[in-house]
């Protein structure tokens, strides 16, 4: 946000500074008297103060720069360098006061001014930052930006609001100065005077849709819902081919109990390259709750999902996945989960629901794969060997169920009910296996918890 050009400081303490300020110090100049050998001694000591800043030797540098100012005092460069290396070395309160001498021996110089000012920032010392940049916004209006963040620190608001009317009014409106007249409202619970500041904004640019947005947002947030709706309807008119007005008009039309008009804008939401996944999800888990209360527009719900799958959004699809799961369609669901799961491949959820979902669907070598390539990441997740052994008792391998089995039920804790089917399918596998002793064995502990509990 502040107007900096420190790369060229860089060159310019190096190369123009020397010859620019030092009017009564001509380095080109042949020396033909003593003088000339203070000339000398200055440069030297000058360029061996940068060279020392350079590599970091602050205190070398301090000392070079100080044997400069014994030579020749009224050189503001020497001052703007000193603080420089003051402010490294931490030694603040002669940092300060090297730049304020930089300052009042040129006070129309910008980087002094620049550097003085960052380092109040540095050291929260706003009122005397503010004092400084006050200096500064007769150089470039980013530093009017500067001073009204300081306002908004110092709580000064007012004086804050001022500058950014006439900021907005010169230049236009921008994001960042929005962001700081929302804080001014929000410290001052000043919602109507945010409100009134919108609403001439979409006086004033009837054409301009983010206007339109960002007073629908204030007036929902102040449960202002009649001029909220509205407001969309009129950007919709305007702006008929407008995605982002969907989202809030589906939730109006919802609460309108308009249906068809609802599910119109969130086909137009889940579908929109605009709009971000996080939103979409947000209208989804709308819509699946409002297909819930009214099934007979599942078959839209059907026809959005498929839209946002091609979207390509995990969350979303994990989303999906939930809603059929509840509502029993257990192959859609493990469509929607296998998808999800190849956006996100370690997610413990969707894992656990994808290796669940194959043995409710009798898919179990694809659960045998899976659940053993899944405990190559949880080694320590009982569920994960459970299924493991389910689908080998049902794939016939019942040694391997066993070796499993045992194994994961040293990872059990407090939980009986999986330890009932741990025993449950040892018992089976033992069968198999014709060890009808030990078949009983665990078969007796999985009656015996379960009466227990």
């Amino acid at each position: 946000m502040k107007y900096k050009i420190y790369i060229v400081i860089l060159l310019f303490g190096l190369f123009i500074v020397p010859q620019m300020s030092y009017a009564q110090v001509d380095f080109n100049k042949k020396p033909d008297d003593d003088l000339g050998v203070v000339e000398d001694k200055f440069q030297e000591l000058f360029y061996d103060a940068l060279t020392q800043k350079g590599i970091e030797n602050y205190d070398r540098s301090v000392e070079a720069l100080l044997k400069c100012i014994e030579l020749d005092n009224s050189v503001p460069v020497l001052y703007f360098e000193l603080g420089k290396n003051y402010n490294q070395l931490k030694n603040f309160g002669a940092a300060e006061d090297a730049f304020k001498k930089a300052v009042s021996k040129e006070p129309e110089n910008e980087w002094f001014l620049d550097a003085l000012y960052s380092f109040y920032m540095e050291q929260s010392e706003f009122d005397k930052a503010i004092k400084t940049v006050k200096q500064l916004v007769k150089f470039h209006p980013d530093y009017k930006e500067n001073l009204a963040a300081l306002y908004v620190k110092t709580k000064e608001y007012k004086d804050a609001l001022k500058i950014l009317d006439v900021l907005d009014a010169e230049f236009g409106i921008s994001v960042a100065r929005d962001f700081m007249r929302n804080q001014i409202y929000v410290a001052t619970g000043r919602k109507k005077d945010q409100i009134k500041n919108l609403e001439s904004r979409v006086e004033d640019n009837p054409d301009k849709e983010s206007n339109y947005l960002q007073l629908i947002f204030r007036y929902s947030e102040n449960n202002e819902k009649e001029k909220a709706f509205e407001t969309a309807k009129e950007l919709l008119k305007i702006s008929p081919n407008s995605q982002i007005v969907h989202l809030a008009l589906y939730k109006f039309y919802l609460d309108d109990n308009d249906a068809q008009k609802a599910i119109e804008s969130m086909k137009i939401v889940v579908k929109s390259p605009e709009i971000k996944p996080e939103a979409k999800l947000k209208v989804l888990t709308d819509f699946v709750q409002f297909v819930g209360n009214n099934p007979q527009y599942e078959a839209d719900l059907v026809e959005a999902t498929s839209l946002v799958g091609a979207n390509n959004d995990s969350k979303t699809l994990m989303e999906l996945g939930q809603f059929y799961l509840s509502k029993s369609n257990k192959i859609k669901a493990l469509e929607y989960f296998e998808a999800a799961l190849k956006m996100d491949t370690e997610n413990f959820n969707v894992l656990r629901n994808v290796l669940l979902l194959y043995i409710d669907l009798q898919k179990f070598n694809a659960a045998e794969k899976k659940s053993g390539e899944v405990l190559q990441k949880y080694p320590a997740q009982p569920l994960f060997y459970l299924i493991q052994g389910v689908a080998l008792n049902q794939l016939n391998q019942p040694q391997k169920a066993v070796d499993v089995l045992e194994m994961g039920l040293d990872f059990i804790i407090d939980d009986s009910k999986m330890e009932i089917d741990f025993y449950k399918q040892l018992s089976i596998a033992y069968a198999a296996l014709n060890n009808t002793a030990k078949a009983k064995t665990f078969s007796d502990k999985a009656k015996k918890l379960e009466t227990s509990n």
